[in-house]
């Protein structure tokens, strides 16, 4: 074959797919999202035509010319044979100037789906109008042509404006980066397949590959287990049991403080607390004689009695799966009860008795139970992750590249593990191909670095999709009963929440989950008698674990319902029942009988983003659906999250003048379209007073930043990018005192660049005190009675983020994080039949395409935050959490009838409407 304009003679292995076989031959802009033809990241064009490389017959595609995305500008359908090879295609500069990335990992198929279909590959020459051009491609064509490329991310208008020729970027003039919609600094890497993802860097000789044996039953004990054939077996290096493991026990979930998560995991266990579980691991020197090892491990175990429901494992005589865990030393509140962790607590204030005398009295009460279910975070990276020992000055250094959010404390938790000095160990993160919280965990590292030190040889671990979907932590599923009561006038006289999260087989995050769940949710509004009782739970089924949001999302929903069936027995508007009860500056942040001295109104924008989206859904402007059995509503949610997790996050931050003039900034945050780059080379240019293009950021290296808790809760906007503002301000203070313009002027005539060369600033942010941010979302639907359909006529979204730093990647976040709600709300669900996940595949999940997800209005307060870098506040995952609340409220407005379940699928919402035809 010719691939991107170079002959390939290598022979493909019997039955090896295109995908693979690009790979082996160095096209890393090829990548693997799923390897059944769901997601499109693998696309490239096959003789001019957009293949998924996954469905294709490496042998198919011989004697054919393959253009990937790295050779798209040069060898695609209107590229340029004549240009280097950093010139971008017209369909790639458009995806650029739009901003139509995020992480990223989807872009390289996506773009090449888009060169090589016509109807979406339009001719064009500059800047388009900001309009869509007539020759826009139609709703249908999109619905049809990009229906095989998800994005996870974007939410895809920015993908939709890109392909309109809808310029969303601007240059900044130096110094005056903050508040721009800059370009990405990785953008024009990205979008042509050249940025380098985990495992994109070269394989190191002498490679060798983790497969791993699950186990068969969802609980169960190794009574003997014999690897004697499979160490035996061609190609095989190690093979691992629980025998041959460190025995200490770890939390997969990482966090500033180790303490927060209880210790309930081995590397390998002989108990088997789910479906899938670590048995055995075999490395070997292909992926397939690591699986054929597996093969010859001879097993026996004990099967016990297991548990799904966390109602069920709650209750006496329930099989216990950790049974000897202590609160004190594994931090596991109730091992007996299987409960990882529990809130019980009552507040009233002087002069009222109680939640349950506030009822008694109340003019309107309501009480009711919502569900959420487990939801994937369908990152289009799998976690993967490559180690092997190099030689160090002191010893071997053990270096690990991971896909990986938390890459220091990774290094710590390695470091734990293996008994070795931290500065032993070194995690690097490439750029990530998606997080939303499941990378916050140690999931594949464990493995592949115990590898290497045993082998001595690089070792690389990959999963599958359906691994990630059947062993990787998903999001809790949540049961939340509310109790509320109101007077007349609509103030709420008291809020009660009864929660029972499932935490499934290992407690990874269960405590935090939890916390945070009910937090803000409850300190979000005021009522002088407030109860939690809440418990998270061990069941027999895959763990959960983070997801963005952390809980909030799951509890939101169900306060958010009640809330509105207060207004509505009141006759009070939804805005104006919130207005009159949500917290205001000078209020306690009070949940249950605690109130939260550590949280402040850094500023705060609540009453602005309540005001902004109910004029946005008053605006005439909607087409609603013709014809018999149509309904309209209106519906309204908001959210409020802390900037910054509890219990400490902190940063440490360089920026170095090196000798030609450019400024470096060291910082250990993970990027995987956050957009934390791109955040802080705008804070550090803004600082310095010089162009972005003169910044350069090396983020994610143990060896190379000083320290960064990690990219969640976030953060990355608000303590890193402090942390960076800081330090630039250092350095440019002493450049002023040695007579340096960092602009490149030289006041002295005697100072230049290279004499102050490796000339540095340095700051730590430790992460207090923390502000709090809001959001609120609003929906006008259509809902039809006789088949359950939801239309969304008008989708409006509200964010209180201080300071915007980057309006169109802000503006990016929110609409990602409505669309995965949008997901969750209405398509997304994990089913698992006693103990097995069946939803093993992304056609049979239902993540939104790009059809599925309607254009958000989205709207900024105008705040200050006195707390946040030049008055910036967060907002990466706090979009999320109003979206599902509010689509349900409006369907509830439009039929009369609550949907109390997510997600609302359309043939749920037909058995709700059934029992209630209006």
């Amino acid at each position: 074959m010719r691939l991107d304009g170079t002959d390939v003679t290598a022979e493909p292995r019997p039955g090896q797919c295109l995908r693979t076989y690009l790979r082996e031959q160095g096209a890393t802009a090829v990548k693997k999202g799923c390897d059944a033809g769901d997601c499109g990241a693998c696309t490239v064009l096959l003789d001019g035509a957009p293949v998924q490389s996954c469905l294709v017959p490496a042998h198919r595609a011989a004697d054919a010319e393959v253009v990937t995305a790295a050779g798209l500008g040069r060898f695609g359908p209107g590229g340029d044979p004549a240009a280097d090879d950093e010139h971008l295609h017209p369909v790639q500069r458009a995806f650029v100037e739009a901003a139509g990335f995020q992480c990223g990992f989807c872009t390289a198929g996506m773009v090449c789906t888009v060169a090589g279909t016509p109807e979406l590959a339009q001719e064009r020459t500059g800047h388009a109008p900001a309009a869509p051009s007539p020759a826009a491609p139609s709703p249908a064509a999109l619905a049809e042509h990009l229906k095989g490329n998800l994005c996870r991310c974007t939410g895809y208008r920015s993908i939709r404006d890109a392909l309109v020729g809808r310029v969303n970027t601007e240059v900044a003039e130096p110094g005056q980066a903050f508040g721009r919609a800059v370009v990405a600094p990785a953008a024009t890497r990205v979008v042509s397949g050249r940025e380098p993802y985990t495992l994109d860097e070269p394989e190191p000789p002498g490679l060798l590959h983790v497969a791993v044996l699950g186990s068969p039953h969802p609980h169960a004990r190794i009574t003997r287990i014999d690897a004697t054939a499979a160490r035996r077996a061609p190609g095989v290096h190690l093979v691992l049991t629980h025998h041959d493991v460190p025995a200490t026990p770890y939390s997969t979930a990482r966090h500033e403080n180790r303490l927060d998560d209880p210790d309930d995991t081995r590397i390998l266990d002989p108990v088997l607390r789910f479906t899938g579980q670590r048995v055995a691991v075999a490395v070997a020197e292909t992926p397939r004689q690591a699986r054929e090892a597996l093969a010859l491990v001879d097993v026996e175990y004990e099967v016990l009695p297991a548990v799904f429901d966390p109602e069920d494992a709650r209750r006496p005589g329930a099989p216990l799966l950790h049974p000897d865990r202590t609160p004190h030393e594994h931090r596991v509140a109730d091992a007996g009860r299987n409960v990882v962790a529990q809130i019980h607590e009552e507040y009233a204030e002087p002069g009222h008795d109680g939640v349950e005398a506030a009822l008694a009295a109340s003019a309107a009460t309501v009480t009711g139970t919502w569900t959420t279910e487990r939801v994937n975070h369908v990152a289009l990276e799998t976690h993967g992750a490559r180690a092997w020992p190099e030689p160090g000055p002191d010893g071997d250094v053990l270096h690990v590249r991971t896909s990986t959010q938390v890459p220091f404390l990774v290094r710590d938790e390695l470091a734990r593990l293996l008994d070795l000095p931290t500065d032993r160990v070194r995690v690097v993160a490439g750029r990530v191909g998606g997080g939303f919280g499941g990378k916050q965990e140690l999931l594949v590292e464990d493995v592949v670095a115990l590898a290497a030190l045993r082998t001595g040889h690089p070792v690389q671990w990959e999963l599958t999709r359906e691994q990630q979907f059947t062993v990787v932590p998903c999001r809790h599923p949540f049961r939340v009963t509310v109790r509320a009561g109101a007077a007349a006038d609509g103030t709420l006289t008291a809020l009660a929440i009864d929660v029972l999260a499932d935490t499934g087989a290992y407690g990874n995050h269960a405590p935090g989950v939890l916390f945070h769940g009910v937090h803000e949710s409850m300190a979000v509004y005021r009522a002088p008698a407030k109860r939690v009782d809440a418990e998270s739970v061990y069941t027999n089924n895959v763990s959960s674990g983070a997801f963005r949001g952390y809980g909030l999302g799951q509890v939101q929903f169900a306060i958010e319902g009640a809330i509105d069936e207060l207004a509505a027995r009141l006759g009070v508007d939804p805005f104006e029942m919130r207005r009159r009860n949500v917290v205001r500056p000078g209020d306690a942040f009070v949940v249950g009988q605690l109130v939260d001295g550590d949280l402040e109104y850094g500023s705060y924008g609540l009453d602005q983003c309540l005001d902004l989206v109910e004029e946005a859904l008053s605006r005439p402007g909607d087409t609603p659906p013709t014809g018999a059995g149509w309904v309209e509503g209106r519906g309204v949610a908001l959210a409020m999250i802390a900037t910054i997790p509890p219990r400490g996050h902190r940063t440490h931050a360089r920026v170095t003048l090196e000798a030609d003039g450019t400024f470096v900034v060291d910082v250990g945050t993970a990027e995987f379209g956050n957009g934390t780059t791109t955040v802080h080379a705008q804070v550090a240019a803004t600082e310095l007073g010089v162009p972005v293009s003169r910044v350069r950021v090396r983020p994610s290296d143990t060896a190379t930043a000083g320290y960064d808790t990690g990219a969640f809760g976030s953060t990355g906007s608000v303590v890193a990018a402090l942390a960076v503002h800081r330090a630039a301000a250092h350095l440019s203070t002493t450049l002023s005192s040695a007579g340096y313009s960092p602009s490149g002027n030289d006041s002295t005539g005697r100072t230049s660049s290279t004499q102050l060369a490796g000339t540095f600033g340095e700051a730590t942010h430790d992460g207090s005190p923390r502000s709090v941010a809001f959001n609120v979302h609003g929906f006008r639907v259509a809902v039809h009675r006789e088949t359950g359909e939801v239309r969304i006529l008008r989708s409006v979204h509200a964010a209180d983020a201080g300071v915007v730093i980057n309006p169109q990647q802000l503006r990016g976040q929110i609409e990602g994080g409505v669309a995965q709600a949008l997901g969750s709300a209405l398509t997304e669900r994990m089913v698992v039949r006693d103990g097995v996940v069946v939803t093993r595949t992304l056609r049979h999940y239902r993540a939104p395409q790009v059809a599925d997800v309607p254009e958000t209005e989205v709207l900024f307060a105008d705040t200050y935050d006195r707390l946040g870098p030049r008055g910036a506040k967060s907002m990466s995952e706090a979009p999320y959490n109003p979206v599902a609340p509010a689509l349900a409220n409006a369907v509830a407005d439009a039929t009369g009838v609550r949907p109390r379940d997510l997600p609302m699928q359309r043939d749920r919402l037909w058995e709700l409407l059934r029992t209630d035809p209006g």
